[in-house]
């Protein structure tokens, strides 16, 4: 049996993936022979409210046991979100094609009929300049707690902010148990362990080797809190880190070395104890809470002046902002002193901006605007947990990818696609899921979103992947005293490195949470972020990301070529990345404890890029190891 649609495949869409405004999309139909269809039509409209289109398609002849429609869409000018199916009529009525139930592309379903869950087809607005941004892809990228990264340096007073609990032990634990804290038992964050910016510049030669040319730093900006994103001053780094000129000697030494610095914004909030809002008095200027005269009032919602605002999460030491005032968007993203302009000037390359679903849209596109024009090359990225192409928040449909926004966002997807399949899905999972991101994405956008397996908000890879029930369901208690046994910790690496290979291959840029490729382990906040065991690396594994490092520098067809899948099935995966001027690259993986047979390769000798040895294709079939990683090319 033909198929009658299939969005990935270009015999039946062309092109494929987004497509800018303007332009105009073939789809090409072949529904069976059998149920007689003498009429044809694609039903479309256009995302939130458009009316339901129905553009008669051309019936083109019989084909193998199928009968072949063709229509011309074309995209208008306006960016946003087609969404359609297929209609066809025969002498006893209407039926339908459209997509499978939880998805928005791939091939097409029969639903007799009834109307149909429906394809996307996304429509951006193209500009040169997002070419300029796709250095992020082009290498890989490494997130840095900064307190629990490295020391270094002198370390300032800490003046209004002496309420710390300095650590003397850098192998300590994190404090985790709820503390007194101004008369309730809370979880107050405010540990610390001496990390700083000098201390991450010092480590700039461990961070070349392993082939990073982006550093995300976590926020620096001065916080009650060792996370820093309770902001308490915008305008200076926080003094636990350093100052003003240890950043800027940070971002000129990575500079020398072709190194980026992304920043974090934290712009949905404040913290209580902030210049701005001064719950806790701290602050010689009159904040939000103090006065309704303050000039910073009108930043925040107030149900009842002054105790009881709007805040993140119902986190009274949160209160959030609101980015629609303007004298706030002035001071964030308006002239040339504005937060996100000061800091692009100060030498980083970039935002990531936190809780952006929580942005609106308005004000993501007024940092986006400020950040370019403070520098042509900078990069705005989003944390967007889910499909960032269709995502409703609040209501509404964001538009985050589709010109003048985003530049890219961080990729959640990849990492919950991979921890389904390294815990045992199936790979075709990895694949369906995987290639809805793809085809809803435009290319800029997937060149400048994140590859994670890990971050400051989700569990260590390594536990993640090797943790037993029990480690979960116990209590924080348990979880704080528990470590991998021997031999759950070697079935993890083995995953981890399977993980970290679909991550250094697949379009996009790696992004590695610090200490991740040095073994380190731990599930929920704060035990995620305990500070980096140097000395202490498993070097076996740091090696593994090392070699990967490389390759993204030597293979440009893993940073610039288009992705093909070519198996998924079971344990085994493997797909094609393919460029010009660069040999092919299959990445191809065996999650299973037993050796698989992957089947689709061309026959041939091939040699895997990360080292273990020669591998022969016959009648397109190769024997695959347990737990093998591989990087072939042609020998």
């Amino acid at each position: 049996m033909c198929a009658v649609f299939d969005s990935r495949r270009a015999e039946f869409r062309s092109p494929l993936g987004a497509v800018p405004t303007g332009g105009t999309v073939t789809m090409t139909a072949r529904p069976e022979s059998y149920r007689f269809p003498l009429r044809g039509f694609l039903c479309a409209h256009f995302e939130p409210d458009g009316p339901r289109i129905e553009l008669p398609m051309t019936h083109l002849g019989h084909s193998i046991n199928c009968e072949e429609f063709q229509v011309e869409f074309p995209c208008g000018d306006t960016p946003g979100l087609w969404f359609y199916s297929f209609r066809f009529e025969n002498d006893g009525g209407s039926f339908w094609y459209g997509a499978r139930r939880g998805h928005t592309g791939g091939p097409a379903m029969f639903y007799g009929a009834d109307y149909p869950p429906e394809f996307q087809l996304t429509v951006f607005k193209d500009d040169p300049q997002n070419h300029q941004r796709e250095w992020l892809g082009e290498g890989v990228v490494y997130q840095i707690f900064p307190d629990r990264f490295s020391k270094g340096g002198e370390i300032a007073k800490y003046s209004r902010l002496n309420e710390r609990i300095i650590h003397s032990d850098w192998s300590e634990e994190p404090l985790w148990r709820p503390e007194q804290f101004e008369g309730a038992m809370q979880m107050t964050n405010r540990d610390f362990f001496g990390g700083t910016l000098t201390g991450i510049r010092s480590r700039l030669d461990y961070l070349e080797s392993l082939g990073v040319t982006t550093i995300y730093l976590n926020p620096i900006f001065e916080s009650f809190s060792n996370h820093h994103y309770d902001t308490a001053d915008y305008t200076s780094i926080d003094p636990s880190l350093g100052s003003e000129e240890d950043f800027r000697e940070l971002c000129r030494s990575a500079h020398e070395r072709g190194m980026h610095i992304i920043l974090d914004g934290v712009f949905n909030h404040t913290g209580s104890d902030s210049i701005y809002f001064n719950r806790r008095g701290h602050y010689p200027e009159p904040g939000a809470y103090q006065s309704t005269d303050s000039k910073w009032s009108s930043w925040y919602e107030f149900t009842s002046w002054p105790n009881v605002y709007s805040c993140w999460w119902g986190i009274v030491t949160l209160p959030q902002t609101r980015d629609d005032d303007p004298s706030f968007r002035d001071f964030i993203a308006g002239g040339s002193e504005s937060v996100v302009r000061r800091w692009l000037n100060a030498g980083a390359d970039g935002w990531r901006l936190d809780v952006a679903d929580e942005l609106s849209d308005d004000f993501i596109r007024g940092i986006a605007s400020a950040a370019h024009k403070e520098k042509d090359s900078a990069i705005v990225i989003g944390e967007v947990w889910e499909d960032a192409s269709n995502k409703i928040s609040y209501g509404a449909r964001r538009k985050y990818l589709l010109g003048g926004a985003l530049d890219g966002v961080t990729g959640y997807p990849f990492r919950s696609a991979v921890l389904a399949y390294l815990g045992g899905g199936d790979a075709s999972e990895f694949e369906d899921a995987l290639s809805d991101i793809l085809e809803n994405y435009p290319m800029h956008a997937l060149l400048c979103s994140l590859n994670i397996l890990g971050t400051h908000d989700t569990p260590r890879i390594l536990t993640a992947l090797g943790a037993p029930s029990e480690f979960w369901q116990g209590g924080r208690e348990k979880r704080s005293e528990a470590a991998l046994s021997d031999t759950r910790y070697f079935a993890a690496r083995t995953l981890v490195k399977l993980g970290a290979l679909l991550q250094y291959s697949f379009i996009g840029a790696p992004c590695v949470y610090y200490g991740d490729e040095a073994g380190m382990q731990g599930g929920e906040d704060p035990f995620n972020r305990r500070t980096f065991p140097w000395g202490g690396e498993d070097r076996e594994l740091t090696g593994w990301y090392r070699r990967l490092g490389a390759l993204r520098r030597s293979e440009s067809a893993l940073t610039r070529g288009t992705l093909r899948f070519v198996a998924a099935d079971g344990a085994v995966l493997c797909y094609l990345r393919e460029c010009a001027n660069s040999q092919p690259v299959y990445a191809a993986v065996n999650r299973a404890s037993a050796s698989q047979t992957l089947t689709g390769l061309p026959d041939g000798s091939y040699i895997d890029l990360m080292g273990s040895g020669l591998y022969t294709v016959c009648e397109r079939s190769v024997t695959l190891p347990a737990g093998a990683a591989l990087l072939l090319v042609r020998k």
